[in-house]
């Protein structure tokens, strides 16, 4: 793809491996088309929609022109699969912390878990992780978590348009899950365990789609790389 081509605008399809953030990968984009194609250092370059650290899967780079198209895509419906572990929390509702607190799970069966998917379809109030990157007062939530201060946070609406439980192997639970913008499958997490009278944390999560965009038709960053030999 030539200089021109990219200034123009581009979607770039990414598998964001696992420990990165989404700003590592957008940077680490940025340096590659600067110093292999040739950019300029101040062209335009934006991720439509953060993917935590802990997380893979697909997040669209849109370079040049396009990067005026970012809102309109992360306003896109989005699909995630992952594992939430029942039977015990943490603070950040998945792996980033440890666990401080475990419930019971002697009475959830497969009957329990697929009844209580149905609570969470459709539209649902809500509350977003206090180790998020939403602003409290000017501070990110996640500062405040990690300086140990206690956050009113407001619940927000949200739409779950699927649900499924794809594997049952408790603890853990597998799922595939279709919903809007600004869902928070940590919470998720967190809220199923409870809604089963238990606890639950994240444990796996991997967005497959934006939209019509497809993991499947992503490229690692590491062959993208090879890709401006």
């Amino acid at each position: 793809m030539t200089t021109e081509e990219y200034l123009n605008g581009q979607v770039l399809l990414i598998d964001k491996p696992l420990k990165w953030s989404s700003f590592q990968a957008v940077n680490k984009l940025k340096y590659l088309l600067i110093n292999k194609v040739g950019l300029p250092k101040k062209f335009k370059i934006g991720h439509a929609g953060t993917l935590d650290p802990l997380a893979t899967g697909l997040l669209l780079i849109c370079t040049g022109k396009f990067t005026k198209t970012i809102s309109e895509l992360q306003g896109q419906a989005k699909e995630y699969t992952g594992t939430f572990y029942i039977g015990a929390t943490t603070p950040s509702y998945d792996l980033e912390t440890e666990i401080d607190e475990t419930f019971p799970t002697e009475h959830i069966d497969e009957a329990l878990i697929h009844e209580t998917v149905k609570q969470f379809l459709g539209e649902i109030d809500q509350r977003p992780p206090i180790f998020s990157a939403i602003k409290k007062d000017g501070v990110r939530l996640y500062e405040h978590a990690r300086a140990g201060e206690t956050v009113e946070i407001a619940s927000r609406k949200t739409t779950i348009h699927e649900f499924e439980i794809t594997r049952i192997a408790l603890p853990e639970i597998d799922f595939r899950v279709v919903c809007s913008k600004g869902t928070y499958i940590r919470s998720l997490a967190f809220d199923f365990g409870k809604a089963m009278h238990s606890g639950s944390h994240l444990t796996v999560l991997r967005r497959t789609k934006i939209g019509d965009y497809d993991v499947k038709n992503a490229i690692d960053i590491t062959l993208f790389e090879q890709s401006l030999q």
